[in-house]
């Protein structure tokens, strides 16, 4: 039997990812790329990808470094997004990518896990369209809740 991949589990546990059909670039530890494809059934009025949408594949992006970098704590934590703030930048059109990275070193963060604390730590995500123009930036604080 083999592990599902950080965009499998995602796809199974978050409908709203599977339903916008993002495409998972990269899901390791230190950084999540995740694109949504150009779909006119989720434009906004000027034809470029709603704000909604855009504000789901940043988040998504947040959870899959999160589950990447701590997938091996989910036995004993559950990770949870405490808030999000996102900016949007400039007009995006076509599909756009978001690059998510933790704001902190994971071992840090699993050494107040260790002791037991409730760590909370930012995540940054950067969403670009196809030229490489920022078009927002999302900061979402995240949290490991102990399983106790």
């Amino acid at each position: 039997m083999t592990t599902p991949s950080i965009g499998q589990l995602l796809d199974s546990t978050v409908p709203m990812a599977r339903t916008l059909k993002l495409e998972y670039l990269e899901t390791t530890p230190e950084r999540a790329v995740l694109r949504l494809p150009d779909q006119p059934e989720y434009h906004n009025h000027v034809g470029g990808p709603h704000a909604g949408a855009m504000f789901t594949l940043a988040e998504s992006a947040s959870g899959c470094i999160v589950l990447g970098a701590f997938g091996d704590q989910l036995s004993r934590a559950v990770p949870l997004a405490v808030s999000a703030e996102i900016a949007y930048k400039k007009l995006a059109m076509g599909a756009v990518t978001a690059t998510a990275v933790l704001g902190r070193p994971a071992a840090d963060i699993v050494a107040e896990l260790d002791k037991g604390e409730r760590p909370e730590f930012p995540v940054t995500v950067e969403i670009t369209r196809a030229d490489g123009a920022v078009t927002g930036v999302m900061t979402v604080l995240w949290t490991l809740r102990p399983n106790s």
